[in-house]
């Protein structure tokens, strides 16, 4: 072991993280390493002396670290490790609470507390913002609340790093107890000072879980909102980059999306009054809708997380709006420092529709901002495949023309950027490539609907290529998966047609109870389910056939482009339909042939329900797997809500 660092025998690091590497070290072995390359005699005396409270304190023994104090009071302020890091920092680091106040109870002068710092002028709190327990940091800043304001090697002071850490709980208690002035970006006399109050910031808005503090912080300093932190961020950017801020990166269920609707909640400058306020709403958004207590009891704890949810899309919202308020004061200079070309693009990138919208709405002109490659914000929407940003294009009357009549510095015009192949990200989302492809056809149509005629020929200069020609060599491989996932999903259900189409047939020829010897009528023609059985053999035998032929279609199509846009989805909407109905009658027709055939002029409700019940599974577990697939088929192709085309402008 290397000695001359100071590295006790025995010891080696831990895997605890920190800002400046792995620092923590606890006990591996107490056997001493003979192969070491430095003699015995040159180990430090002083590390092995305090080795057994290094021990201690690491393994959590209070009353050992106790006896070893009072016979050693100096040790208090001893280094324990090659770093500098002493008792206390040992006992923040592994997370010991009563051994933290028990050192902290044994130091006498508070200012004491501020000056133990190890060799990277380290202080415990920092140590404890690392960890994030909130207790110990209580107990810390109770003892000296200088410590807040101590800034680590990177110029952070404690609640910065803990929110680099994610820790929630202790970033809220530290605001309480940090100065603003901490935090105040000032003057440019003191940049650090600034990129902690920027940093902290960014973090709580990248994180999610506390945009209340940078609510409050960019309220009382709207200089934090432009201000670049450690990471060369700024708030408009990080907030182009958290699209789970916003009600369009958020994906709820219908029965979240109504709770969320129903809750009403107002305007909130103060952070600290969160909690009261959620309270509050939340009380009132249930007597205003009458919800029965029993349902409240069961519901509480979802209904609080959509809440939380809805509290941070409109926190979000008060520092967009905080934001855009800067954004029209900003020369071309500032506007570059900022990062607002960036910050629009990214956006975009994440499809935060109401990012774009609020900032057209504050600066009109910022829609002829260009990226590096000549892109304004609607062709990188199409590039993108934002459906919802790309819609915005539709309010900005005649501006619409020139924005979608542009080309970029490779020649593309907007329609060429429609004809490349959608980034996998947007593809994932939509199951199956047919319905890929489809999704891909509706975006180029739509487009060479916009743009000007002669732009539907134009060649760009890197393929050499009009966007229809482009279009089809980029969607080549995308055409042949399409046909694999069509022809794959026919050739499972032609087989169940056809066996269902066989049992129909032939049942209709072997109704129960058989025929009368004298005349061949069935024995059973008078009975009330006769009627039921024949009518259900029958609309089972004409859909299965039916869905027998539309998957026979599927199977035989050419797989032109222009198929997936209608022909090839209509023919699988049709086939699927058919043959859940067909396997629907085909069960009630299977009931009704067992009830009648037990009965037998008996009545025998027990039995027949059990036989409805189970009859019910496999068209319920037919529902469940396939309905899902089949109704996005039919909004795909019927209800393409894909573009939406609203009918009033933007009130700008």
């Amino acid at each position: 072991m290397d000695t001359e660092k100071g590295y006790p025998r025995g010891f080696r690091a831990d895997s605890l993280r920190t800002e400046t590497g792995r620092i923590s070290f606890r006990s591996d072995s107490m056997q001493i390493d003979e192969a070491a390359e430095l003699p015995q005699g040159e180990i430090q005396q002083e590390n092995s002396t305090y080795l057994v409270l290094f021990k201690n304190i690491d393994s959590g023994n209070l009353e050992a670290t106790k006896e070893f104090l009072d016979r050693n009071p100096e040790a208090l302020t001893a280094s324990l490790t090659s770093n500098g890091d002493t008792p206390i920092h040992k006992a923040v680091l592994s997370g010991h609470i009563k051994i933290v106040e028990e050192i902290i109870r044994r130091i006498h002068d508070p200012e004491q507390v501020l000056k133990i710092k190890n060799d990277n002028g380290y202080t415990a709190l920092t140590y404890a913002a690392t960890g994030g327990i909130v207790r110990i940091a209580e107990c810390l800043v109770n003892k000296c609340p200088g410590l807040v304001s101590v800034r680590n090697a990177k110029e952070h002071i404690p609640i910065v790093v803990a929110s680099l850490y994610g820790h929630k709980h202790l970033v809220q208690y530290l605001y309480n107890h940090t100065p603003l002035s901490d935090l105040d970006p000032g003057d440019d006399s003191d940049e650090h000072k600034g990129k902690n109050g920027a940093m902290l910031v960014t973090n709580c808005i990248v994180d999610g879980l506390y945009e209340g503090i940078a609510l409050d912080l960019i309220q009382r300093y709207p200089k934090l909102a432009y201000t670049r932190d450690s990471d060369n961020d700024t708030a408009i950017i990080a907030l182009a980059q958290t699209s789970h801020a916003f009600p369009s990166g958020t994906c709820l269920a219908f029965w979240q999306r109504w709770i969320y609707s129903c809750i009403h909640i107002g305007k909130v400058n103060n952070p600290h009054e969160v909690l009261n306020h959620h309270h509050h709403q939340y009380r009132k958004s249930e007597d205003h809708n009458r919800i029965q207590e029993n349902l409240v009891k069961h519901l509480k704890y979802l209904c609080k997380r959509v809440y939380k949810l809805k509290l941070g899309h409109v926190q979000a919202k008060g520092i967009l709006d905080c934001i855009c308020q800067e954004i029209p004061n900003f020369d071309a200079t500032q506007q570059k420092n900022a990062g607002l070309n960036q910050a629009l693009f990214k956006a975009v990138e994440n499809g935060i529709v109401e990012y774009v919208e609020e900032m057209i709405r504050h600066y009109p002109d910022i829609v002829w901002l260009k990226d590096n490659y000549g892109l304004n914000l609607f062709f990188y929407a199409v590039s993108q495949r934002q459906e919802k940003i790309f819609s915005l294009i539709y309010n900005m009357g005649a501006k619409k023309n020139i924005l979608a009549t542009a080309w970029d510095k490779l020649h593309n015009n907007m329609l060429h950027h429609a004809a490349y192949r959608a980034p996998v990200s947007r593809l994932n989302l939509i199951p199956g490539a047919a319905l890929q492809m489809q999704r891909e056809l509706q975006w180029f149509k739509e487009v060479e609907r916009l743009v000007q005629p002669k732009h539907r020929k134009m060649v760009n200069l890197k393929q050499n290529k009009t966007p229809k020609a482009l279009f089809t060599d980029q969607h080549r491989d995308l055409v042949e998966q399409g046909e694999k996932w069509m022809k794959e999903t026919a050739a499972s259900c032609t087989v169940v047609a056809a066996l269902i189409t066989t049992m129909m047939f032939s049942s209709a020829f072997t109704v129960p109870g058989g025929y009368r010897s004298d005349n061949g009528k069935p024995l059973f023609i008078h009975h009330p389910s006769f009627m039921i059985f024949i009518i259900s053999d029958a609309i089972s035998l004409f859909t299965s056939c039916m869905s027998l032929l539309m998957f026979l279609g599927i199977l035989k199509s050419r797989y032109r482009e222009e198929d997936f846009l209608r022909s090839l989805p209509t023919k699988l909407i049709v086939g699927l339909l058919s043959l859940f109905l067909s396997m629907a009658t085909m069960m009630v027709t299977f009931v009704v042939t067992l009830t009648t055939l037990v009965d037998n002029g008996k009545r025998v409700p027990w039995l027949s329900a059990q036989f409805m019940l189970l009859a019910v599974i496999p068209v319920g577990m037919f529902v469940v797997l396939q309905f899902p697939l089949l109704l996005e088929i039919f909004c795909a192709t019927y209800c393409p809500k894909v573009f939406d085309k609203p009918r009033q402008m933007f009130k700008l």
